[in-house]
């Protein structure tokens, strides 16, 4: 984690076809004024992005500060090797919440298998959006918290790994808003798998969505990494 002098930076992503909107919040301590980069005129008209159907399969776009911390608050919880791994689940497969997948899982040439439950959708309310210094650009939107387990159920230490591809869902199945956060927000801990993350261990983690308004719910999640594209991934509703 950086010192309180670091700057902290947050993005707000959509799909890969929308321009990503990225702003820069003030200091820490509240010295110094915000700048944004604007976003296209087709991002600025429609913050939520639309279905993920027929989008492009490769990464969103996301903010990067060199040195940016990882966040991660989690810790690896049971441990030993008597995880074991069910049949790959198969692009378009949909899940209950709290109901595993088994996920061949990539990261750089990392391989490995996990087991991705998502755990809970919680609604938060605007609020708890304040310590990241969005401004007007979140205005009315309602935070939702994605809260999700992975599992080594795979032989290959996936240490320093990092569980990304992960959105949250409006009920007409488009996606909600997401924020990528490079500082310290308690209320949604990093995806970052930490050291010794060997088969048998767990970690939990979060994602951040935002809902258009309060009238309109996060209800659903869904995991596109690879093999796995945002046209056909795997579904938590």
């Amino acid at each position: 984690m950086t010192t309180s002098s670091r700057k902290t930076a947050v993005a707000l992503t959509g799909l890969a076809a929308v321009a990503a909107l990225t702003l820069t919040a003030c200091n820490d301590d509240g010295s110094g004024s915000g700048t944004t980069t604007a976003p296209s005129s087709a991002a600025a008209s429609s913050p939520v992005a639309s279905k993920p159907t027929g989008m492009p399969t490769s990464m969103p776009s996301k903010a990067t500060i060199p040195g940016a911390p990882s966040g991660d608050a989690s810790s690896p919880a049971g441990g030993g090797g008597g995880a074991t791994a069910g049949p790959a689940a198969t692009a378009g497969q949909t899940f209950k919440i709290g109901q595993p997948a088994t996920i061949p899982f990539s990261y750089g040439s990392t391989k490995g298998t996990i087991a991705l439950t998502v755990s809970s959708i919680d609604a938060g309310v605007p609020s708890d959006l304040a310590p990241l210094n969005l401004g007007d650009k979140v205005k009315g939107m309602v935070p939702y918290y994605v809260r999700f387990s992975v599992t080594n159920v795979g032989s290959t230490d996936l240490s320093f790994s990092s569980v990304s591809e992960i959105k949250g869902l409006l009920p007409d199945g488009s996606e909600a808003q997401g924020v990528s956060i490079f500082s310290d927000f308690p209320k949604c801990n990093d995806n970052a798998l930490p050291s010794g993350f060997t088969k048998g261990k767990s970690v939990q983690g979060c994602i951040l969505a935002l809902a258009p308004s309060a009238s309109v719910k996060v209800d659903g999640a869904m995991y596109w990494g690879d093999p796995y594209t945002l046209d056909k991934g795997l579904y938590w509703k």
